[in-house]
């Protein structure tokens, strides 16, 4: 496995001051590639750690997997230098979904091959379902954003990573916490998580320390989380996406302050 975090000398200039040399910790990023059945289905830039809860993550959000019983097995490649190549083996009948959507741009890489509504549209394909009328109050979804904040240890040493973490029904504090360079990644390593430790999604709460994206929204809708709460801004395409797939979305959920922009009879106001 790569490094999470590594030491780098960094030349510190302060203009009301010093200039002073220093070892600085920063975030790691490095390449994983995910195959499927052995055959390479997609590369993206992560930090390293919890590969394998991203790796479930991403094919749940695509609609590839839907339980834990889908992958037979998860192996990084041993006769490779790095562990950089994770193969994930699909039981009988899942083969045939990775090989169309391998044929299109993932989430993972920024939903650069759909636009729009088409964008959406597709997402919809894979949706089974609208998320659960759940409620949530405003006070738990501010505490939720506050403890995930207290929750980023790699984020306290590099400042360099997002965070993710999910409450499920019924929770007070957050059941599953991961971080990663990619506010995507640190989604689809919370999503695997859930999945391979038969952690309830349904009805959920997922907190991020990001601004609201169409990817965000697309990957909670898949796993019927109710609500997707982020620090910062949304985007356009985000909040239609949201609004059409029954997600709640709020956005710059910072203290006691949030914007609700879709769905937002799910929080009690």
């Amino acid at each position: 496995m790569g490094r999470v975090t590594s030491r780098h000398k960094v030349v510190r200039i302060d203009l009301d001051g010093d200039v002073s040399r220093a070892i600085d910790t920063v975030a790691g990023e490095e390449p994983l590639e995910i195959r499927v059945n052995g055959e390479t289905f997609t590369v993206t830039m992560r930090t390293p750690g919890s590969d394998i809860d991203l790796a479930h993550g991403l094919l749940r959000a695509e609609g590839i997997i839907a339980r834990r019983d889908d992958v037979v097995s998860a192996q990084f490649c041993s006769d490779l230098d790095t562990l950089n190549v994770l193969n994930l083996t699909l039981s009988s009948g899942r083969e045939g979904r990775a090989a169309v959507t391998s044929t299109r741009n993932l989430a993972s890489l920024g939903g650069c091959g759909l636009c729009g509504t088409t964008a959406v549209e597709a997402t919809e394909a894979v949706v089974d379902e609208r998320p659960p009328e759940v409620l949530w109050e405003a006070s738990q979804i501010a505490d939720s954003v506050g403890e995930l904040r207290s929750r980023q240890t790699v984020f306290d040493k590099t400042g360099g990573v997002h965070g993710a973490g999910l409450v499920p029904v019924g929770g007070s504090e957050l059941a599953i916490v991961r971080e990663d360079i990619g506010r995507h990644n640190a989604v689809d390593k919370v999503l695997g998580a859930a999945l391979i430790t038969e952690v309830e999604t349904a009805g959920g709460l997922l907190v991020v320390s990001s601004r609201a994206s169409f990817e965000l929204v697309q990957k909670a809708a898949v796993s019927g989380v109710s609500v997707l709460a982020c620090v910062s801004a949304p985007s356009s395409l985000a909040i239609e996406a949201a609004d059409r797939l029954g997600v709640t979305l709020v956005a710059f959920a910072r203290g006691r302050r949030m914007n609700v922009y879709t769905h937002s009879h799910r929080i009690p106001h």
